[in-house]
């Protein structure tokens, strides 16, 4: 019988806590670690949405990357559809455990397979862990050949299945080649990838005036949304495989989380 507490062992020995940002309340968010599993599902958000399709597929264990209780919940009034979905994870008995910055950081983690996904290659971390020099936020690596902004641009939206993305460069047709990723909001970290030698960083939610200091110092910078994060949904699905084998049931969730609509 597998337990909770095997699966919690196995991601905590891949992306260890201690590799993620201070404050960060990654772990254990639901559920007890004492419970049997059969059936796991890995997902960006836990939504509603993402609750509702694990229920129907009977899953009892949601290994999420961004955590469901970033903030405290304030009161139990099941009329707030967040804490409904807190109400509905514990009446169907699942568990929900969140790497967060730390499955951002680890070796072979999210920002490993953001390079895999958009040709990034001998990528090394932008930002070094204290704890693990071989781990940390972002990565820098190399494109198999130059190509320009635009259309290396245009490539990363269609990996990322969205409908636009946003560049911010003063040339477009300026060809690159070594390039920087962080996933998620990475925007503090743009002067950190200008400095290490790349010529584009991918990152979300730029503010707006800190885009005219980007452009101000003569780089780039491309956001194609922080829902970038969903690639990582079925590689961590995958690890799970990789752990248990046909022991454990393992879904990716089909449910797009993002909050925006572009019209």
């Amino acid at each position: 019988m597998i337990r909770a507490s095997d699966v919690i062992e196995k991601i905590e020995a891949f992306a260890p806590k201690s590799v993620a940002e201070a404050g960060d309340p990654t772990g254990l968010q639901i559920g007890d670690p004492n419970q049997p599993v059969k059936k796991v599902m890995t997902t960006l958000d836990v939504r509603p949405e993402t609750v509702a399709e694990a229920i129907d597929q009977q899953v009892d264990f949601i290994w999420a990357h961004h955590e469901p209780l970033f903030f405290p919940a304030k009161n139990l009034d099941l009329s707030n559809p967040q804490n409904k979905m807190y109400a509905d994870l514990i009446k169907h008995n699942i568990l929900v455990y969140s790497s967060h910055t730390n499955l951002d950081a680890a070796v072979g983690g999210l920002n490993d397979w953001l390079c895999q996904a958009f040709d990034i290659q001998n990528s090394k971390p932008l930002v070094v862990s204290e704890e693990n020099p071989a781990a940390g936020l972002g990565r820098i690596g190399q494109l198999p050949e130059a190509i320009t902004l635009r259309d290396y641009a245009l490539q990363v939206k269609k990996r990322c299945g969205v409908d636009q993305v946003r560049l911010i460069a003063n040339e477009p047709s300026t060809m690159i080649q070594t390039v920087a990723v962080l996933g998620g909001d990475g925007g503090k970290f743009w002067r950190q990838a200008q400095a290490a030698g790349a010529d584009l960083f991918i990152t979300a939610d730029l503010y707006y005036h800190v885009g005219h200091d980007v452009l101000a110092a003569d780089f780039a910078v491309l956001d194609p949304d922080h829902h970038m994060e969903a690639l990582a949904k079925e590689p961590m699905a995958e690890k799970v495989r990789e752990w248990f084998g046909s022991s454990l049931s393992v879904r990716a969730s089909e449910v797009n989380t993002d909050p925006y609509r572009y019209l």
